[in-house]
């Protein structure tokens, strides 16, 4: 028989688990909590997107089948799909935003080192754009789109050199892509890559204004991005 640690829990031996303990603290993500930690509810929703679980009631059937690991997998003795259900919904959801921002600038950082100096580029290169993800409006009554049709919208600035999301911001599924360009971190030197869907004069311009330059796709059928296509393809 195996002695060893699961390759779960090795898994995430990785997490920083002082800095979460930090963001616990901080807004208090423990206050009255007997049992289900915040911890514990993370590693149970890391097993969740790990193993592919569907739902709630889909993620306990599975964690029940394997009860008698659940403290070697850190998840706690209260995994119940009433206490799940509890968590995600009153839980502060900072605690966990800011832990996935965190790890995500630890792993750029990481990744920068292994960057190959051969890049078409010598400063950094991100690519911007945005995704639909559809959501049933019988349970995210408030992400109407249309009459029948549920969606939020994921707005994501990709490092392309790391390989590693380096921004991103969710929406309601009806915001245009154009209008998150000015929540985006810009830094001097950088090259911004954007679809047709962001064609921003007063955007592109402040890229130009504090030294960083851009790509971007021509809308062929405005005619004011005709007149001034061919300046703004290419910033710089």
């Amino acid at each position: 028989m195996n002695q060893g640690k699961y390759i779960f829990s090795q898994l995430t031996d990785f997490l920083p688990k002082i800095k979460f303990d930090w963001l616990v603290k901080k807004y208090e993500g423990n206050k009255y909590v007997k049992k289900f930690t915040c911890w514990n509810h993370l590693l149970v929703m890391i097993f969740a997107q790990l193993t592919q679980r569907e739902s709630l009631r889909d993620l306990v059937s599975t964690l029940n089948a394997h009860k008698s690991k659940f403290n070697r997998l850190g998840f706690g003795e209260a995994v119940t799909r009433s206490n799940l259900s509890k968590a995600n919904e009153q839980r502060e959801a900072r605690i966990f935003e800011e832990m996935a921002v965190y790890l995500a600038q630890e792993a750029r950082e990481y990744r920068i080192g292994s960057v190959s100096e051969d890049s078409f580029y010598e400063g950094s290169v991100y690519a911007f754009d945005s995704t639909m993800v559809s959501l049933s409006l019988q349970i995210f009554w408030w992400s109407r789109l249309h009459h029948d049709k549920g969606a939020v919208k994921m707005h994501t600035l990709y490092d392309v050199k790391t390989d590693i999301p380096s921004f991103f911001v969710i929406t309601n599924g009806d915001i245009h892509d154009s209008k998150m360009m000015h929540l985006i971190p810009y830094e001097q030197g950088a090259l911004y890559i954007f679809d047709r869907g962001y064609m921003n004069t007063a955007q592109l311009c402040l890229i130009k204004r504090i030294g960083a330059f851009f790509v971007v796709r021509e809308c062929t059928l405005s005619n004011k991005s005709a007149q001034l296509g061919p300046q703004l393809s290419l910033g710089f």
